[in-house]
C-alpha cells in the first residue's frame, strides 16, 4: 500500500536534522519546469503565482533565479511545514516510522512530481493547479501526464489517497484496471448532515500517517481502526472512499 499526501506552500530549509536518502526521480522534468520558470518576467511569475503580495513575489523571483536543485537540500518529510506536516511529526519518529514513511509514503508535487520522504529538495513556490505551461503543455497535470500514477502503482495496486483534491487530480485519470484508489474523508455531522472543515481535515490526515507508520499498517483494516479524535462510519462509507466521523 502506498500512501499518497500533498505538500505545504510553507516550507523551511532543514539541511542538519536528518540526512536525505537520494535525490527526487524526475529531477530531470524539475530541471525542464526551472528553465521554464526562469524564462518567465517577473510579471509573469506574479501572475503565474495568482497575484500574491510583493513581499512574497520578489524574494520568491529572486530565488527562482539562484535555485540549486543539487546542494543544501532538505528531506522532503522536514521541509514542509503546514497543518499536515506538524501533526504528522516526522521530527519524533523512531527508525521503524521513519523506515515505514521512506517505503510506502509519497508527496505530491507539482514541480518535482512525486517525492519520496527523503529526497532531497529546495524550497519552492508551484502549486499543482497553477497555471504553468512547460514545455507545450496546458498545464502541469498535462506536463506530468501518468507518470506519477504509473510510479505510485509499479509495485502496489492500492494507493490511499489523503492527498487534497488539487493534487489526487494528477492521479485520479489514471486509476484504471487493478488498480485502486481509496481516499479519506473527514467530516463532522452537524444537523444530521455531514460537513468537511479544512483546517481540521489536514490535521487528521498528519495524525492519520502518523498512526499508519506507528502501526507499520499495510492494509486498509488498519486505515479503519484510527480513532484520533474520530471514528470510522462503515455506513457513509464506500469501497474507494473511507468516511471517519469527529467524535
Amino acid at each position: 500500500m502506498k500512501i499518497i499526501i500533498a505538500p505545504a506552500r510553507n516550507m523551511k530549509a532543514d539541511p542538519d536534522s536528518l540526512p536525505i536518502q537520494g535525490l527526487p526521480q524526475f529531477l530531470p522534468q524539475t530541471e525542464t519546469i526551472l528553465d521554464y520558470l526562469r524564462s518567465l518576467s517577473y510579471d509573469q511569475l506574479h501572475h503565474l503565482w495568482w497575484d500574491c503580495s510583493e513581499k512574497i513575489a520578489i524574494p520568491n523571483y529572486q530565488w527562482v533565479q539562484q535555485m540549486d536543485l543539487y546542494h543544501q537540500l532538505t528531506p522532503a518529510l522536514l521541509a514542509f511545514t503546514g497543518l499536515q506536516y506538524q501533526r504528522m511529526a516526522p521530527g519524533v519518529f523512531d527508525e521503524k516510522a521513519l523506515g515505514y514513511v521512506q517505503d510506502h509514503l509519497r508527496i505530491l508535487s507539482g514541480f518535482y512530481g512525486l517525492l519520496r520522504p527523503f529526497d532531497g529538495i529546495v524550497s519552492y513556490r508551484l502549486g499543482m493547479g497553477d497555471r504553468a505551461k512547460v514545455a507545450g503543455t496546458r498545464n502541469l497535470y498535462e506536463f506530468w501526464g501518468s507518470r506519477l500514477a504509473d510510479e505510485l502503482y509499479a509495485q502496489d495496486e492500492l494507493v490511499l489517497n489523503l492527498a487534497s483534491k488539487e493534487y489526487a487530480k494528477a492521479v485520479i485519470p489514471y486509476v484504471k484496471g487493478k488498480r485502486q484508489l481509496v481516499s479519506c474523508t473527514f467530516v463532522k455531522a452537524e444537523h444530521g448532515r455531514f460537513k468537511t472543515q479544512a483546517t481540521r481535515a489536514k490535521i487528521a490526515r498528519g495524525n492519520l500517517v502518523r498512526y499508519l507508520a506507528e502501526r507499520q499498517a499495510d492494509d486498509l483494516a488498519v486505515v479503519k481502526q484510527f480513532d484520533l479524535g474520530y471514528h470510522y462510519d462503515e455506513q457513509a462509507s464506500t469501497n474507494d472512499n473511507l468516511v471517519f466521523v469527529a467524535d
